[in-house]
């Protein structure tokens, strides 16, 4: 009844934490808000390109830009606007991230229907490894899961059409669809070596958050993604688990692809102390870092016991929880690596209708880890093998049951 208590003291500072934070984090993205006044725009890039007329020569590009518009055989068709829209794409493609793209009208409008996490597809997150568009995770009652992608699925085709240099945008636009219309991937799992060519009926798709359950005097919160109301749905979680009397946790974060930081480090203020660090923010070049803390509801004593499920479908604010979490000695991780999602990404408004999203920084652990490059290795490392899903065994909960009833 104290925890409870205290539980409860603390409803009133998260909500005003939850108000007070600005800036909107979405797998480790974020808006930023751009006050200054036109003019001040207009000469601040006026004054840059003047900097960089210095050191680099155009020339070439208005030699192409020119050549196109002389000699390309299908002169009708040529619209300056989407040249513009395709330089700032190759522009950004140089980078050779993933993550940072520009956003032409139609993908950055796509991109809003995302946020808001309403919207007409399959239902998975996807990301890029070893240079490979690669599911994250399949998201929970979904047309992705319901027809058996799994986390690690290697997208090779998407309706005939190969993903070689594909970006995550560039996939997504082909991937999403009307409802009811039909997608059929050519996919390339974990130990196999033919080919799986899976169809998905498109649906409405709304984005998942949280499940509790007790199993074998164990208490388990599934969390599916860390949405802007999964701070309070995890609160009323932990509610439940005190009003249960037991004293062993299970959060799941299996196939979690993340979602806001902010969520990530309330939740994990319910664990820490007050300015604990959860996760550092590195922008390189020698700039200084900025340490995300601890809020301190820190409500839990010595007598809990706590395991965190992950696998390769745990990214982004799944890896920040998890790797404070264990970092900190508070939870023992169990399962297999995690994505390693962990760069940030600023969207910047170019036009009204257009958008640059571009990465800023790279998370790191408590401890200095960089998420991006290795993920996070749990502290048991338990394998699912195709076995173990197609007849629906778990030996990933099976192990944090037995380590927590010993």
């Amino acid at each position: 009844m104290k925890i409870k208590k205290l539980l409860n003291k603390k409803i009133f500072s998260i909500f005003l934490s939850l108000l007070l934070t600005s800036g909107l984090f979405l797998s480790g993205f974020y808006l930023g808000l751009n006050s200054k006044s036109e003019i001040e725009k207009i000469s601040n890039i006026t004054n840059k390109e003047n900097e960089i007329t210095k050191t680099i020569d155009f020339e070439p590009f208005w030699k192409v830009w020119n050549t196109i518009n002389e000699k390309y055989v299908a002169k009708e068709n040529i619209n300056d606007k989407e040249k513009v829209w395709g330089a700032i794409q190759g522009l950004t493609a140089s980078l050779n991230d993933p993550y940072s793209v520009f956003m032409p009208p139609l993908d950055a409008e796509i991109f809003e229907e995302d946020i808001q996490g309403n919207f007409s597809g399959v239902g998975m997150e996807i990301g890029i490894r070893d240079d490979t568009l690669t599911v994250i995770s399949p998201l929970k009652n979904t047309p992705a899961e319901k027809a058996g992608m799994k986390s690690g699925d290697k997208i090779l085709e998407i309706d005939g059409t190969p993903t070689t240099n594909f970006t995550t945008d560039q996939a997504v636009k082909l991937i999403r669809g009307e409802k009811g219309t039909p997608v059929k991937l050519s996919v390339l799992r974990k130990g196999e070596s033919d080919l799986r060519e899976i169809t998905i009926i498109r649906d409405n798709i709304d984005i998942p958050t949280i499940k509790t359950e007790l199993k074998d005097s164990v208490f388990i919160i599934s969390l599916y993604s860390f949405s802007a109301v999964s701070p309070g749905l995890f609160r009323e979680a932990l509610n439940e688990f005190i009003d249960s009397g037991v004293s062993k946790l299970i959060l799941d974060l299996r196939g979690n692809p993340g979602g806001y930081m902010e969520a990530a480090i309330d939740m994990a203020s319910w664990f820490l102390p007050s300015g604990k660090t959860v996760v550092i923010e590195n922008f390189g070049d020698g700039q200084e870092e900025k340490v995300h803390r601890s809020r301190g509801y820190d409500i839990f004593n010595n007598n809990l016991k706590f395991v965190i499920l992950v696998n390769e479908g745990s990214a982004s604010a799944s890896e920040i929880l998890a790797g404070a979490l264990q970092e900190h000695n508070i939870a023992t991780l169990v399962g297999s690596q995690t994505f390693g999602k962990g760069s940030v990404q600023e969207l910047v408004k170019i036009t009204p209708e257009t958008s640059l999203k571009i990465t800023v920084a790279r998370w790191l652990t408590p401890n200095g880890n960089s998420i991006s490059e290795q993920g996070l290795t749990p502290d048991v490392e338990v394998e699912m093998t195709l076995e173990d899903y197609e007849q629906e065994k778990d030996p990933q909960l099976e192990k944090a049951l037995e380590i927590l009833n010993k």
